[in-house]
């Protein structure tokens, strides 16, 4: 399970480094190999172990491609996805593009989210988790079943 959210750096070239404690589940879970894509809902990119990915990808596959919204999902989700790999040091390159579309220039913010990473620009995370905060306190804003998972 990935948790946490973490500062890191994006360098020139757009490398960054996975951080060290979730490096060796990586390698254990799929060799380091990664998948990332967009997020269709929010402005930052989900990267998936492997064998996650295929998951979702199953689940796209088994919609029904008459449907107009399933067709757009699958094209967003599938069109943008790009294989990674982690180096001997732990990093993999964010292609441009996807780069682009979360504006990620120099500090982002890795954040767990059980099976997958989303990757966050620093300043747009910062604001959505204080939204995410603020909403969350205002009476009704969590129906009985999400406030018992929390008290």
């Amino acid at each position: 399970m990935f948790r946490g959210a973490n500062a890191i750096n994006l360098d020139a070239k757009g490398r960054l480094a996975m951080p060290s404690r979730y490096r060796d589940e990586l390698v254990s879970r799929c060799s380091g190999q990664l998948i990332v894509t967009i997020d269709a809902i929010d402005p930052c990119l989900c990267i998936y172990p492997l064998a996650e990915w295929e998951i979702i990808e199953q689940k796209l596959r088994a919609l029904a491609s008459f449907r107009e919204e399933n067709r757009r999902l699958q094209r967003l989700l599938i069109g943008n996805a790009v294989d990674l790999e982690l180096d001997a040091s732990g990093r993999f390159l964010v292609p441009p593009r996807l780069r682009e579309y979360a504006k990620l220039d120099k500090r982002a913010m890795l954040v767990g989210q059980l099976d997958k990473f989303q990757l966050w620009d620093e300043e747009t995370w910062n604001g959505v988790a204080e939204a995410d905060l603020a909403a969350i306190k205002l009476p009704g804003a969590l129906t009985d079943d999400l406030r018992d998972l929390i008290l």
